[in-house]
């Protein structure tokens, strides 16, 4: 019997969003990310938040994902 995963929430930070369909590819990058439980991007704010298993998904990992879909994030202390 396996454990169960400790998911931890991690914001990130984002100051690129231009429209409504950055929001829709960012998400859905993430959210097709082994150990992305759930990943929602806030676009009046520039976060986006994502809710993940760091063993299998790490900060990095989710800032890189982002990066392949042409923008920039940053972990976020807030």
């Amino acid at each position: 019997m396996t454990a169960p995963a400790m998911l931890k929430n991690t914001t990130l930070r984002s100051d690129e969003f231009t429209c409504p369909s950055c929001v829709a590819k960012i998400e859905n990058k993430l959210n097709g990310l082994d150990g992305v439980e759930n990943a929602e991007v806030k676009f009046s704010s520039g976060r986006i938040l994502v809710t993940h298993d760091p063993q299998k998904a790490s900060v990095r990992d989710l800032v890189t994902a982002v990066a392949e879909v042409g923008y920039t994030a940053k972990p976020s202390a807030i």
